[in-house]
């Protein structure tokens, strides 16, 4: 069986990832099932132990080819044993994605209040039907850029369609809504949002990644109009808002919007605005521009031996830094296939180990291979990752990375959201009374469960007791 924790099978994986309780129950495994595994993870929960015992944390393992890492957070234990050559700091951010993937589901201070009363609790009964999510952030996280850059990856467009698309999202707002998201294939049109929010706090990519693969591992959001409660842990880990999601292009599915409220009982309402927004975008023939814009290619920038480059500006006025934001091209040949892609990250996985060692941290990095050759260039500026065909010497890769953020430079405003665009969702005639929009409140009494994402919507709010 392919589950089976004896067969060479489940251990030629070259990334396992565990995530278990304090008292060593199983709440998820990447491969194998939970019981299967149930041993294993008491060996793993027997060491966490037996170095607590001596009053210290454990925090890795290395073999020959293995590295294991250890993260505790709160009452929850997670571990990651890799093959993958990624460097502990980086194993440790991505278990704390899937840390922060279960508390968008449950919330911080409810998985805290279930453990402080029932210390066995097996949270799987919560987190029913959520292995799926949890699945394709994990796969996500191998070939996708914007996990490594700490950023989300905007589609190229034309200032002035984006403009209109802002605009659109705009005049469509009703009470407590806070966000207002546009998004084509998994990329970035546009975001607006509400002015009070921006005060409070800002969106990190992070939960932006959180919504994304929820939307992307879960069927349900392809069916129709989605209303779920859904926590943002870089906003508020201990807080719900409510989403609202749907797919504007049926069935293709690739154009989705995507609100937030913070009201429980505004569907309708929300509802609404999708309805404007659906009926003001092919007013303006807008799903024909959005159909027709493309992520870039490699061969716009004009320099020959570039095959591929991730570029995350920096200086970017604080004003306008609610959220950041890389630009990359689409992945052609040699790396196209799935595997040659996750290849492809390993090379910049391994960069940005170098780049950001602890011990020797790095601004400049040429890396040779027997394929390719790689730079790594990071200033106060822009983070650079560029691969390059193979026999490129480091003074030709330099002169063509200058080219290359020469061509970014001309077209950055099609390239990126320079100025997020804001609303207001205050009435003109109760402005005299308050100038406070919407507020998230928490939901320390509400726990919700994300079963219902596979099954039925509405046991997604049922209490817990």
């Amino acid at each position: 069986r392919p589950d089976d924790v004896m067969t060479d099978r489940w251990r030629s994986h070259r990334k396992h990832v565990f995530v278990l309780s304090e008292a060593g129950k199983p709440i998820y495994s990447r491969y194998g099932s939970e019981e299967a595994l149930s041993s294993v993870m008491g060996v793993m929960m027997a060491l966490v132990s037996f170095v607590q015992d001596g009053g210290n944390t454990i925090q890795s393992i290395y073999s020959d080819d293995h590295t294991i890492v250890f993260m505790q957070k709160g009452p929850l234990v997670l571990v990651s044993a890799s093959k993958s050559h990624q460097s502990e700091l980086q194993l440790r951010s991505e278990l704390l994605h899937v840390y922060h993937q279960i508390v968008s589901m449950l919330t911080q201070v409810s998985i805290d209040r279930i453990f402080q009363h029932r210390k066995n609790y097996d949270l799987r009964r919560l987190l029913f039907g959520s292995e799926r999510i949890l699945n394709s952030l994990l796969d996500a996280m191998e070939g996708e850029a914007g996990f490594l850059l700490s950023a989300v990856q905007c589609l190229p467009l034309a200032p002035s369609a984006r403009d209109s698309l802002s605009q659109i999202l705009q005049k469509a707002v009703t009470s407590n809504l806070v966000l207002s998201i546009l998004l084509v294939n998994g990329q970035l049109v546009s975001i607006v949002q509400e002015k009070t929010v921006i005060e409070d706090a800002r969106l990190k990519p992070t939960d932006l990644h959180l919504l994304l693969n929820l939307i992307r591992a879960s069927l349900a959001f392809q069916t129709g109009e989605i209303w779920t409660p859904v926590c943002l842990p870089g906003f508020n880990p201990d807080c719900y808002f409510y989403m609202y999601a749907a797919y504007l292009d049926p069935p293709d599915c690739t154009i989705c919007i995507v609100l937030l409220s913070t009201d429980k009982g505004a569907f309708y309402a929300v509802s609404e605005c999708k309805r404007k927004i659906e009926e003001a975008v092919r007013t303006h023939n807008a799903l024909h521009c959005i159909s027709k814009a493309r992520p870039c290619q490699v061969h716009h920038v004009g320099v020959t031996e570039l095959r591929h480059f991730l570029f995350k500006p920096l200086d970017v006025s604080d004003r306008y830094s609610q959220l950041s934001q890389f630009t990359s091209p689409e992945v052609e040949v040699p790396y196209s296939t799935a595997k040659e892609r996750i290849y492809l990250m390993d090379l910049y996985w391994h960069l940005h180990s170098r780049i950001h060692s602890t011990s020797r941290p790095l601004k400049l990095l040429y890396h040779a291979t027997e394929r390719e050759t790689l730079l790594a260039w990071v200033t106060g500026k822009f983070k650079m990752y560029a691969c390059f065909s193979p026999l490129v010497a480091k003074s030709s890769a330099i002169a063509a990375v200058t080219k290359l953020l020469q061509w970014i430079k001309k077209e950055e405003d099609c390239l990126f959201i320079r100025s997020p665009p804001k609303y207001s969702t205050t009435l003109p005639d109760a402005r005299g009374y308050s100038n406070r929009g919407p507020r998230l409140t928490s939901r320390t009494n509400e726990t919700a469960s994300f079963s219902p994402i596979a099954t039925s919507l509405d046991k997604m709010q049922k209490p817990v007791t």
